[in-house]
C-alpha cells in the first residue's frame, strides 16, 4: 500500500467491537477502516443503538477514523430488517454519525429482501443445507433502475430473479417523487457536501429517553442536532429554558424545510429530522 501516495485500506472483519479496532494497527500503521458491522446485528432500539455509538466512539484509537455500514452482501437488507416504515430514519442515521458510511446498492430506494423458490438459489451456503435460511440471495438480487422487464437491469435473465415489488419501487419511478426515499438519501449525500460538520465534526450524544435518538455534530461554530424517532409513535421532547433554537435542515419526510425549532422538538411516527442550531442554543449531554 505504501507506494502509492493516494490510498485507503478496508477490510472486511467481522468482529466485536473491541477486536475490530485493533485493526488499525499501531500508531495507525494498519487497515484505515476496518468495516464496522455492529449496526447489522444490532437491535433497532434507541437506547441499543446508542449506546453502541458511545462504545465504538470510545473504542477507537486516537486518530483512528470511524465507518458505519448498514448493508451488505451477506445481510438481510435494512428494509426487512428495521421494516420499511423505518428506512428513513435508518437512511438519516447512517448519514449523519461520526465517520465514512457505506450505502449497499437498492438501499437508496428501499429495496427489501427477496424470497426464492428452492429452484432460484445459487448462493453456495444455501444448496449445501437447504431449508436452513442461510443464504444471501435475498439480498443480492438485482438492482431496480425501472418498471420495464427484468427492472431495467437486463434485457435476458438475470443470474438472480428481480423482486416482484419492482413495478413499483424502482430508481425511474422515485426520480419524479420530491419525497421519495431515494430523493432523501440524495438530500442527505447533498447536505454533507454543503456542511463540512456533517464530514469532519465531533459526536456529542444527547440525553433522551425511550425510542428518541438525539445527537449533535460539532464543527468550528456549526452545530447540527439529529434527531430520531425509532417508535411507531409520534414523539414531542421540550427542552428547558428555550435552551434549543435553530430551524430545521431536512426531515426524513422532506417536507418541512426552513422550519422553526424553538423550544421543541416535534416527530411523526418513523420520523427523523436534522436541525441546524442557532448560537445560544445548549443542550444537556
Amino acid at each position: 500500500m505504501d507506494e502509492f501516495s493516494d490510498r485507503v485500506l478496508i477490510g472486511e472483519i467481522y468482529l466485536p467491537i473491541e477486536r475490530l479496532v485493533a485493526y488499525y494497527g499501531r500508531e495507525l500503521g494498519g487497515l484505515h477502516l476496518p468495516f464496522n458491522f455492529a449496526l447489522l446485528r444490532t437491535p433497532w432500539r434507541a437506547r441499543t443503538i446508542a449506546a453502541l455509538i458511545d462504545e465504538y466512539e470510545w473504542a477507537l484509537p486516537p486518530g483512528g477514523w470511524p465507518n458505519w455500514v448498514l448493508g451488505n452482501h451477506d445481510s438481510p437488507r435494512i428494509a426487512s430488517r428495521v421494516g420499511e416504515q423505518q428506512v428513513r430514519c435508518a437512511a438519516m442515521l447512517l448519514l449523519t454519525l461520526r465517520g465514512t458510511p457505506t450505502l449497499y446498492y437498492g438501499d437508496e430506494i428501499g429495496m427489501p429482501q427477496s424470497t426464492l423458490r428452492p429452484d432460484e438459489v445459487r448462493d453456495p451456503f444455501e444448496r449445501r443445507v437447504p431449508g436452513l435460511v442461510v443464504g444471501r440471495d435475498g439480498c443480492r438480487t438485482p438492482m431496480q433502475w425501472s418498471g420495464e422487464k427484468y427492472a431495467g437491469f437486463s434485457t435476458a435473465p438475470p443470474w438472480l430473479p428481480v423482486e416482484p415489488g419492482y413495478r413499483d419501487r424502482n430508481v425511474a419511478g422515485q426520480n419524479e417523487v420530491a419525497t421519495s426515499v431515494l430523493a432523501l438519501y440524495r438530500r442527505l449525500i447533498a447536505l454533507r457536501r454543503q456542511h463540512r460538520v456533517l464530514r469532519v465534526g465531533s459526536y456529542r450524544p444527547v440525553i433522551a429517553a425511550g425510542e428518541l435518538l438525539l445527537f449533535v455534530r460539532e464543527c468550528e461554530t456549526e452545530r447540527l442536532l439529529v434527531a430520531l424517532n425509532l417508535s411507531h409513535e409520534p414523539i414531542s421532547v421540550t427542552f428547558p429554558d428555550g435552551r434549543l433554537q435553530g430551524y430545521v435542515l431536512l426531515s426524513t419526510f422532506c417536507d418541512r424545510d426552513s422550519e422553526t425549532a424553538n423550544g421543541r422538538i416535534n416527530l411523526r411516527s418513523d420520523e427523523g429530522i436534522i436541525v441546524k442550531l442557532a448560537a445560544s442554543a445548549v443542550l444537556p449531554g
